[in-house]
């Protein structure tokens, strides 16, 4: 027996966006709504992302789930805002076609990680710190010292890791060679325009071009399908207050800076 819901689902052009910087949160919630367009067999995706890019694991992991579901015979459209930076490239790259703006920031392909030194300042107010540890390097990154040479030398090579494991996904996803990838992946962005150039994008136009695009490539009829919200972000009345969404922008910023010391971010960290 075939329920109706199913039926009308296989009908149904799916839309999640990705807004933010990418971390445990979004991740959670994205993955939950793919789950829930695989199980009601939705034929396209549209995939709307707004995001400077975030945590490496947690943009890998969206990107592997989106090609399972592309595996599944679901056709997934991304379509990039006003930035889709670093890890939001990262998880553009899964789609099977990419739409930009022509202003659209991109690009800033490339891994960052940041350490807070704060000896002098320490030294200053008079606090130290006494440390015990199992091995020379258990306190890399410590924030009342600064690095040697050999803990630099280590991260570079962590992060040199990390790197190439974003080029081999962005050449493979749009089709290109690793040293084409390489020749402009030094962390520049781009506007939409130079990504078309550069086939970081197939084409110019906005997420309504997406939402069409996507409904074509699933035999569904562009002037009636309309896409379905999965995955939404509950609106929370104190973000309409005036001055709030300035407020919250900062908030971001500086939880940014402080929770994410030390771990390799693909990030448009400007």
């Amino acid at each position: 027996m075939v329920w109706p819901w199913r039926r009308k689902s296989r009908r149904t052009l799916a839309r999640i966006a990705i807004e933010g910087p990418i971390a445990g949160g979004t991740r959670k919630r994205v993955l939950k709504a793919l789950r829930q367009v695989e199980q009601r067999e939705c034929p396209a995706l549209l995939l709307r992302i707004d995001s400077p890019g975030g945590t490496v694991g947690d943009s890998q992991e969206i990107h592997a789930a989106l090609l399972r579901l592309r595996e599944k015979g679901c056709r997934v459209v991304a379509s990039f805002g006003n930035i889709s930076a670093s890890g939001g490239v990262y998880i553009g790259v899964a789609a099977e076609k990419i739409l930009a703006n022509p202003g659209t920031i991109t690009g800033s392909i490339g891994v960052i990680l940041r350490g807070n030194n704060l000896s002098k300042l320490l030294e200053r107010i008079g606090i130290s710190f006494e440390t015990v540890k199992s091995g020379l390097y258990k306190d890399i990154l410590s924030p009342d010292r600064a690095l040697t040479t050999e803990e630099r030398s280590l991260l570079q090579s962590l992060i040199d890791s990390s790197y190439h494991q974003f080029v081999a996904a962005v050449a493979e996803g749009r089709g290109l060679t690793e040293e084409a990838v390489r020749a402009f992946a030094d962390g520049r962005v781009f506007t939409g325009a130079q990504a078309l150039d550069l086939g970081l994008v197939d084409a110019l136009g906005d997420e309504e071009s997406a939402r069409r695009l996507a409904a074509s490539l699933a035999d569904l009829d562009p002037e009636k399908t309309r896409p379905t919200e999965f995955g939404a972000q509950p609106r929370r009345f104190a973000g309409l207050l005036p001055g709030r969404s300035a407020l919250r922008a900062l908030g971001q910023a500086l939880s940014l800076e402080l929770a994410w010391s030390g771990q390799p971010l693909w990030l448009w960290w400007p």
